[in-house]
């Protein structure tokens, strides 16, 4: 990671904007910019977190792995959004449970653990802000286990493709999307073959095109 600047970073964060101007303050002239490379880890098992980190710029990816090896994906976190995992941990003081992967060039805000807990007890908006995020992305690990549990993996394949893809493309190999809806490699394998067959889609090595994604969008709402 190393060190950069950037204008009134709290703007890009709507829970921080909303704050008054002095807890505002604090944060910025308390934290510095970071910058981390696509395929970094950020965080691991075992680790424990020093410091909040606040995406400005990329996409990292948050997945905890089996006893065997394999990737379990819970979810991920975008510009404008913080890692609730790393909340949790610096709440509780415990040690991280899973693996915070860079899956773009990042760009974020790491706020220290003094000044986020200074702030968290001193600060009513700043502790509203924290705790509103936090059970926001609860909530989503929630959905996600309710999908597992009850939605079809073609059904779930289906809005994961819609979500990734940009300009109608998504870049990932059948084992990346596996891993992010639990299932296996050759599962989603089957179900992509299918929806080639319909039209729905085309293939390349490590590259899906969208071709009928209002058809993919109907599959998903089913």
């Amino acid at each position: 990671m190393t060190d950069s600047t950037t204008a009134d970073w709290t703007q890009q964060f709507p829970g921080l904007a909303a704050l008054p101007a002095e807890v505002r303050q604090a944060l910025r002239e308390g934290s510095r910019i970071v910058t981390v490379a696509a395929g970094t880890q950020i965080f691991g098992p075992g680790q424990k977190p020093d410091h909040l980190l606040m995406l400005l710029d990329g996409s990292v990816r948050v997945q905890q792995r089996s006893e065997t090896g394999r990737e379990v994906f819970l979810y991920r976190i975008k510009a404008g959004e913080s890692c609730v995992m790393t909340t949790s941990c610096m709440m509780t003081m415990e040690e991280y449970s899973a693996e915070g992967i860079a899956e773009t060039d990042c760009r974020a805000v790491a706020i220290p653990r003094k000044l986020f807990d200074d702030l968290l007890g001193e600060a009513p908006a700043f502790r509203q802000f924290v705790f509103n995020t936090y059970s926001r992305r609860i909530a989503d690990l929630f959905k996600l286990v309710d999908d597992i549990v009850s939605r079809r993996v073609d059904v779930r394949l289906a809005a994961r493709l819609l979500a990734l893809a940009e300009n109608g493309r998504v870049t990932a190999t059948h084992q990346v999307l596996a891993n992010e809806l639990g299932s296996a490699r050759e599962v989603i394998s089957r179900i992509l073959q299918d929806f080639h067959r319909r039209g729905w889609i085309e293939q390349a090595r490590g590259e899906i095109t969208l071709t009928a994604p209002a058809a993919l969008d109907r599959l998903a709402r089913s």
